[in-house]
């Protein structure tokens, strides 16, 4: 016998949906990350884009007296300079969007098309940014440390006497750390290992490892290649003699420091393009503001024994 189809005996949520406004959210996009880097550096508005690093030959022929009481003749100095220092040319990253104008004109209820369009393209200039700033070539971080600032890991992953070697290295108002999200993983198991939790500090209204005092920002853009990764240490400001960020400041269309968005107009298929620039770069003034741990493996794991 058949089953029996039960009557409707009231209006359904599907039928029902129809009348009802659903709560919309803007788009979402997973590639997105906080970038603390750009906002721990100090940034230096660039004229022409071009930013001269003047540096000093050799210091230490620099001749000075601690006199005594007596009328000794004093030595005469003075400090000399490079005389081709070298210049940072502030690097583009471009990219054009395409609205058609049909589409702005009926669909911006309730979130305007082109807002939104920017504002993920946008991210992802700025993502692009940070990258660069760590990984390029010419001048990201990972280009720009000196030899003598390279050192490695004494078991493979990240201990606290590595730490303390980076230190070691950057001693003159270090910064922070600048790591792979899975390389403070690392050191969080190492350290857990050792019976040496390490204390954190909010910043940006978001808690974050330290190691002395000094906190462990994560960066995805950091490599990870085959188990390992790098844990930079930097110190920061221009006053300090640090690490800083480069921009190209009054930018027709300027968004935010170093980012423009201009319109360029619309074509015979009635498609409207928006050009989004940003320009950037990064300097090391001097070798000792910057270090990197090396090899620094991040799948290493550990049974722990807790006593009964």
């Amino acid at each position: 016998m058949a089953e029996e189809i039960k009557k409707q005996t009231a209006l359904g949520d599907v039928a029902a949906r129809q009348l009802a406004i659903a709560t919309r959210t803007v788009p979402q996009m997973s590639t997105i990350s906080p970038r603390w880097l750009t906002h721990l550096l100090n940034w230096i508005p660039v004229e022409s884009g071009v930013y001269r690093l003047n540096k000093v030959k050799d210091a230490s022929n620099v001749e000075v007296d601690c006199s005594g009481r007596d009328e000794r003749v004093l030595p005469q100095t003075f400090v000399d300079y490079v005389e081709n220092p070298r210049e940072y040319n502030l690097s583009a990253v471009n990219t054009v969007l395409d609205v058609h104008t049909r589409v702005s004109d009926l669909y911006s209820k309730p979130y305007n098309q082109i807002s939104e369009q920017l504002r993920l393209i946008i991210e992802t200039i700025k993502e692009r940014q940070e990258s660069e700033l760590i990984n390029n070539k010419e001048y990201g971080l990972l280009s720009s440390v000196a030899s003598s600032q390279r050192i490695g890991t004494r078991t493979g992953p990240p201990t606290p006497d590595d730490l303390d070697e980076l230190i070691a290295k950057v001693w003159k108002e270090p910064a922070f750390f600048l790591l792979h999200p899975q390389a403070v993983a690392a050191f969080g198991r190492e350290c857990t290992r050792r019976g040496v939790p390490p204390p954190t500090v909010s910043l940006f209204g978001t808690q974050f490892l330290t190691w002395r005092g000094l906190p462990l920002i994560p960066s995805d853009k950091v490599p990870v290649e085959g188990g390992k990764s790098k844990i930079l240490l930097l110190r920061t400001g221009e006053s300090r003699q640090g690490v800083v960020g480069l921009y190209q400041p009054g930018l027709p269309g300027e968004q935010s420091p170093g980012l423009s968005v201009r319109f360029m107009g619309i074509n015979h298929q009635a498609i409207a393009s928006y050009l989004v620039s940003l320009y950037c770069s990064l300097a090391v003034l001097v070798d000792d503001a910057l270090a990197v741990l090396d090899d620094v493996v991040v799948d290493r794991y550990h049974e722990y024994k807790w006593p009964s």
